[in-house]
């Protein structure tokens, strides 16, 4: 079980590395010690910050990541002279790996010598992976200069080859009337009311928490607690209000390492929605939810945080005593808030605009619906009479919550497939692993289906059978779905897109529109035959992407202004799909950051942030064949203003061939 929990741990650091690039509480200092007969000692010294610390090379397998290096070269310029040495380390067991792991505090010195099997070898070149740790974990990279001449090489930047200078020029285009590209459409109220949304499906997510078995039974515990401990009623209200705000507080902070993840590239959040490995893993994550909410197994943090926590909030008294004990709630009610958390954060990656802010207004609702009744309570202790008591209901929400984390999971499984491209996931086969989902859930809810901690003689309830009907109703929805009885707009994101399917296809774009995927090849070809150009940003995984194409474009307007006005380019964002071995290069951004485009995607989201300043999607740009602005960029909206949007720079195209034109007699 801790190894599983490890998981989301390193996850976690994974995530928090990639937020801290360039952000290294390691500062190193190197030295070239000459020691005669073509040879020479390295020495690479890390000075560390306080409270971090980093691992040695020989820290115990099965825990930390230790320290690795690499000599560029060696046994062909030079050999090494036995191992790497190192200065003095420290040693700590860890209760999540469960090994003692060896470690530097302060300072950590390195040392290898080496004999030169080239004399003209002039440079030496060494790599070195690390992590420095202090609450998370962030892998680093170092490479170290050694110069044989005395002096030592100072890299500040990667060198880019002329031919990946030259690729990434290409990248950026000369846009005419590019201050016309603010955006309509997508207004801060737009903003507002998704985080509304948001922060509402989190609330909603808190309260189904609420309800389960870890959470429930403390409400009334912990009230009466407060309100008993007290001298005064209103000691106790003050004392439970501020268990609710640290309820709220910890919830939120969680959310707090992801606002820094746009400085390090705007692109990165995308990336690690679509990362093929990391939706394999979610699916993975997701369907270990829910088998721990049939019952199968119990997840749980290490006892001994708890027990830290609940002695902390004993010895020290007051608000921070009131504080220790909110910690306590969150990691013994982890077990079930967990898989509800993973849900949000899932949910989270898919919606629409900027993660970070998403998941702080989710996290956020999640916590003030778990600290409400904790106010609430002690404001109206008489209230604690009509609370339901514990019971076999509160399993019923569990195994209901695990069939909804399984579905869920399906669709990372989907994502993985879409951006990988493997063609094996398609919208038949996902559509009908969740009518299998929800026909067990039905057989579930009318009791004929049972697992482990169900009672045998339970009563199904009404409330549980009417539940019952709309499962099965859903799993008739989906049915007639699958079939094209009926459309599933309702589910629009959800499923893979219509054109991803069993059945032949004539178009690979969406409801068979003509496009294309390459924005030279549709400039060209707009080009040819006098249209302007609609640039759409999209990507596989994207569910608001989805919703544009089944909602909006659908509409028969919208529909033949797409395919009969202009030209389509549809630009996939999150596309897996390798770029051939002449296309691949290095992008240097303004920041310095050298990046590698060696993936479809991975160029077309940098052609969108580079020239349009954007990084969401959907998003869309009305362009002439000659690279001219037509009206403002728009994003997630109705089919009405999508259809003006259109006209309108139908109308700005037409009016500027004739300003051309007139300029031209």
């Amino acid at each position: 079980m801790k190894r599983i929990l490890t998981g989301f741990a390193l996850l976690f650091s994974f995530l928090t590395s990639m937020a801290q690039e360039g952000q290294d509480p390691v500062a190193w200092t190197q030295e070239l010690i000459p020691a005669g007969d073509q040879e020479y000692e390295l020495v690479m010294k890390a000075s560390i910050e306080e409270g971090w610390h980093v691992y040695s090379q020989f820290t115990a397998e099965g825990g930390s990541l230790p320290s690795e290096f690499t000599y560029v070269n060696a046994g062909i310029d030079f050999e090494l002279l036995g191992g790497t040495l190192e200065s003095k380390t420290e040693k700590a067991y860890s209760e999540i790996f469960e090994v003692e792991e060896t470690f530097f505090k302060k300072e950590a010195i390195f040392r290898q010598k080496i004999r030169l099997l080239d004399p003209e070898v002039r440079q030496i070149q060494v790599e070195l992976f690390y992590q420095v740790c202090k609450e998370v974990c962030i892998p680093q990279d170092k490479v170290f200069y050694f110069s044989l001449d005395g002096q030592e090489i100072i890299v500040d930047q990667e060198t880019l080859d002329q031919e990946s200078i030259a690729m990434a020029e290409a990248l950026k285009l000369d846009l005419k009337n590019k201050e016309a590209l603010q955006e309509v459409g997508s207004d801060a109220g737009g903003n507002d009311s998704s985080l509304m949304v948001i922060f509402g499906l989190g609330f909603l997510g808190g309260l189904i928490a609420l309800l389960t078995p870890c959470v429930f039974p403390m409400i009334p515990l912990t009230v009466s607690f407060f309100t008993k401990k007290s001298r005064t009623r209103s000691k106790g209200i003050i004392d439970a209000s501020l268990y609710g705000f640290f309820i709220i507080l910890i919830y939120f902070l969680l959310s707090l390492p992801f606002h820094i993840f746009d400085s390090v590239d705007s692109q990165i959040l995308n990336t690690i929605a679509t990362n093929i490995w990391l939706n394999l893993f979610f699916f993975l994550v997701f369907v270990f939810f829910a088998f721990s909410f049939f019952g199968y197994y119990e997840l749980t943090l290490p006892s001994s945080w708890a027990n830290r926590m609940d002695s902390a909030s004993n010895s020290v008294g007051g608000g921070l005593g009131i504080f220790f004990m909110a910690v306590t709630l969150a990691i013994v009610s982890f077990s079930c808030t967990g898989p509800i958390l993973g849900g949000l954060l899932g949910s989270t990656a898919l919606a629409e605009g900027d993660v970070a802010m998403n998941l702080s207004a989710g996290m956020l609702g999640f916590g003030v619906a778990l600290a409400l009744p904790f106010a609430l309570f002690a404001l109206f202790p008489a209230w604690l009479q009509t609370l339901p008591k514990s019971g076999g209901w509160m399993t019923t929400v569990k195994v209901v919550l695990g069939f909804l984390e399984l579905a869920l999971a399906f669709k990372f499984l989907s994502n993985a497939d879409l951006v990988g491209n493997w063609g094996i996931f398609k919208r038949e086969i996902f559509l009908g692993i969740w009518i299998l989902i929800f026909f067990l859930l039905s057989l579930y809810l009318f009791g004929v289906l049972r697992f482990p901690h169900d009672e045998t003689d339970s009563k199904i309830s009404n409330t549980r059978k009417v539940t019952g009907l709309l499962s099965s109703a859903f799993c008739l929805y989906l049915l007639l779905g699958t079939f094209q009885v009926t459309n599933l707009k309702l589910l629009s994101g959800f499923p893979p897109p219509d054109f991803y399917t069993l059945a032949e296809q004539e178009s690979d774009c969406p409801l068979g529109i003509s496009c294309f995927k390459d924005f030279e090849s549709g400039r060209l070809y707009a080009q040819k035959v006098n249209k302007p150009i609609l640039l759409d940003f999209t990507g596989w995984a994207c569910v608001n992407c989805r919703k544009m194409e089944e909602h909006v474009w659908s509409d028969p307007e919208v529909f033949r202004l797409l395919n009969e006005e202009v030209v389509l380019i549809s630009l996939y964002v999150d596309d897996r799909k390798s770029l051939p071995e002449g296309e691949r290069f290095k992008f240097r951004f303004d920041s310095g950051r050298v990046k590698a485009i060696d993936a479809v995607g991975e160029k077309w989201g940098t052609f969108q942030t580079i020239n349009f300043n954007a990084a969401s999607q959907p998003y869309y740009v009305m362009l002439s064949p000659d690279l001219y602005v037509l009206n403002p960029s728009i994003q997630n909206t109705d089919s009405d203003t999508y259809e003006r949007w259109i006209k309108e720079g139908l109308q700005n195209f037409r009016t500027y061939q004739r300003n051309i034109a007139v300029s031209n007699r």
